[in-house]
């Protein structure tokens, strides 16, 4: 499978007056293209400064971050698309403007590009809402919303930060269970950062488990279900308690 990105031995530093504190030391792992991995690990470890690291907003003090073979600034930052916690749709656009935001900045709002996105409007069950403003929709409807606006990009790389955490506990599995699918769906790869480990077993075909700050990699497991289920199913299937239960013991194990 091919590699899309590659991180080696990177680690980065905060800066104060006060002085130096650690973030995260010596993070080697490799991400190959269609692949969708889950990171956890206890609150404060660095999960959201690796985050920033991956889409470019801040470089590396060690090590290196490639993308397909480049350094993550020459490559740009163009080939990667950022989900984060609130979906930031604007209100006095309609659902249709906001999911072509993206393409406007970017000039890049040719006819071909505006008749893809209203494929996947239609697609993901939003089409019909497309004139109606962000409040009129649910969290979930505004979710996907916001992945649409991202894939209209056409990203190379998905990076989700903890997207589904302001929603409640059964919209989120929804919301979980339809996210998941649409990028299966439209075969993208994607790092999920998430503190809720059904979530990151339920999604992903593999979990990074972070230690405490400043964070190293416990291990990496490999999560292997039916290439059929969803992440609802995932759940649901008999091996998912084992998955859960070997990453909880690393997040708790002693370093």
């Amino acid at each position: 499978m091919e590699k899309l990105m590659e991180i080696s031995h990177v680690s980065y530093s905060y800066h104060t007056l006060e002085g130096e504190t650690p973030a995260l030391t010596n993070i080697n792992f490799t991400v190959h293209k269609g692949d969708f991995l889950s990171i956890v690990g206890p609150s404060g470890c660095g999960k959201s400064t690796l985050l920033s690291l991956l889409t470019g907003l801040i470089e590396p003090e060690h090590g290196s971050i490639l993308l397909y073979g480049q350094k993550l600034f020459e490559k740009g930052r163009g080939t990667i698309g950022y989900m984060l916690q609130h979906d930031h749709l604007f209100e006095w656009r309609t659902i249709e403007k906001n999911v072509l935001l993206g393409l406007e900045i970017q000039n890049r709002l040719t006819p071909e590009n505006q008749e893809k996105v209203m494929d996947m409007l239609k697609r993901y069950g939003l089409y019909k809402f497309k004139d109606a403003r962000p409040s009129q929709l649910s969290g979930g409807m505004r979710q996907r919303a916001a992945l649409i606006r991202t894939l209209a990009l056409e990203p190379e790389l998905l990076l989700l930060d903890e997207p589904f955490s302001a929603l409640d506990y059964q919209t989120r599995l929804t919301v979980g269970d339809d996210i998941g699918s649409i990028i299966k769906k439209e075969q993208k790869t994607a790092i999920l950062v998430t503190h809720d480990l059904s979530e990151a077993v339920s999604l992903g075909n593999q979990v990074l488990v972070l230690s405490k700050r400043p964070a190293t990699i416990k291990s990496i497991v490999p999560i292997n279900f039916s290439d059929t289920m969803t992440p609802l199913q995932r759940r649901n299937a008999p091996e998912f308690k084992d998955y859960f239960n070997t990453i909880w013991k690393e997040l708790n194990s002693d370093d």
